[in-house]
């Protein structure tokens, strides 16, 4: 069953953090790692490590703020939501992601490539 499972491309994880702050409005972590999980229908498995990494890169950045709150559950959680300075990164990285996706799809349905007859 693991095997089922994706690795993420190093950078894609603050791009989809980023995406579900901006669709979502503010989460906690374990509350992103889950809807991440989700929209994803569980191809992705994120831990507690690797989100909470990312939360951290993306404050240090100013692409995400973070404030105290009460989760769902009534326990003090930590509640992020994209910045205007993120939304911008957000934009451009989309760019990005949808020309790298593009060129590598190309490559990969090419005649004589791994997708082709």
């Amino acid at each position: 069953m693991a095997k089922d499972k994706l690795d993420l491309l190093q950078g894609t994880l603050d791009l989809l953090v980023l995406q579900t702050l901006a669709s979502m409005g503010p989460m906690h972590g374990y509350g992103l790692a889950r809807r991440i999980e989700q929209v994803g229908a569980d191809t992705l498995m994120l831990n507690q490590g690797t989100i909470y990494a990312a939360l951290v890169r993306l404050q240090q950045g100013k692409w995400i703020d973070a404030e105290w709150g009460t989760s769902d559950n009534n326990r003090k959680a930590k509640f992020y939501r994209i910045t205007a300075r993120g939304r911008h990164r957000l934009e451009s990285e989309t760019a990005n992601w949808q020309r790298m996706s593009g060129v590598v799809h190309r490559i990969l349905t090419a005649p004589g490539g791994a997708g082709s007859p």
